[in-house]
């Protein structure tokens, strides 16, 4: 194979992949009107009034800010949960831990269907219903497994040497857990808070069932843009461009670290 033919092929491949960002993003220029009338690679009549009813709608980008807030909430409680969680399953034997540790992984297991019902009861009952902290800590039954298990593996190539010369030189455990430990499996950490931000932010049925006013999310929004005339499709589409934004932010930001996770690490 010559080496024009050896571009060729992962260039359609990242073509076609990138073809439904293309359409999503060309029909959030487009009027509802354009995109059931014509089919155009490119708008026919270009509008940004999509965009403009997003970010002055307080319905529309208060989902945003909405999701924004309860998605960082998860993500530092499931991290900061999870590291020493994790540390505990990588450094000592206890009875139990292989089972304990497998039990973790049946909660990422099973559908947010499951305790939807159990957590709306839940929060109904003790006030937490439609906040910001009630999404942030449903989602942590999948994702302090999720990061538990991603840096266990990370925490498990770190020799234990380490600890045990830390703790001849004076360091107290959570001075050396924090000053040595941590920059050491830093890449680990990036790649935890990857997988916590991305399932938190796309996670729909969750956030729906336990919000409905104060902390509703742009994705239970989007479910919402039926109107006489129908739905507004480009007003979707114009949503779902903006929900990619926050996403490519965090690739680009722990982009080094996902790469070095899935050369070294448990991904």
């Amino acid at each position: 194979m010559n080496r024009s033919a050896k571009w060729l092929v992962p260039t359609f491949y990242i073509l076609f992949l990138m073809l439904p960002i293309y359409w999503l993003v060309s029909m959030s220029f487009k009027t509802t009107n354009e995109i059931l009338g014509v089919f155009s690679l490119w708008p026919q009549e270009f509008t940004l009034e999509n965009y403009r009813k997003i970010f002055t709608d307080p319905t529309w980008y208060n989902g945003y800010i909405n999701s924004l807030i309860y998605v960082v909430i998860n993500t530092v409680i499931s991290v900061a949960v999870a590291l020493p969680a994790a540390y505990a399953f990588s450094r000592y034997r206890f009875l139990g831990d292989k089972h304990l540790f497998f039990w973790l992984l049946t909660n990422r297991m099973a559908p947010p269907a499951v305790f939807a019902l159990p957590f709306f009861q839940l929060y109904s009952a003790t006030g937490l219903f439609d906040t910001h902290i009630a999404v942030a800590l449903a989602h942590c039954l999948f994702n302090i497994p999720l990061a538990v298990w991603i840096l266990e593996g990370f925490m498990s190539g770190v020799p234990k040497e380490l600890d045990e010369t830390a703790y001849l030189d004076g360091y107290s455990f959570w001075r050396f857990f924090i000053r040595i430990f941590i920059p050491t499996i830093a890449a680990g950490i990036g790649v935890a808070m990857f997988f916590c931000f991305m399932y938190s932010w796309v996670e729909l049925l969750l956030a729906k069932t336990l919000t409905s006013v104060n902390a509703k999310p742009i994705a239970a929004t989007m479910t919402r843009t039926a109107s006489t005339s129908g739905y507004e499709l480009g007003l979707l589409a114009a949503a779902g461009t903006l929900t990619i934004i926050p996403g490519a932010f965090v690739i680009y930001f722990v982009r080094n670290y996902i790469a070095r996770g899935f050369a070294l690490g448990r991904v």
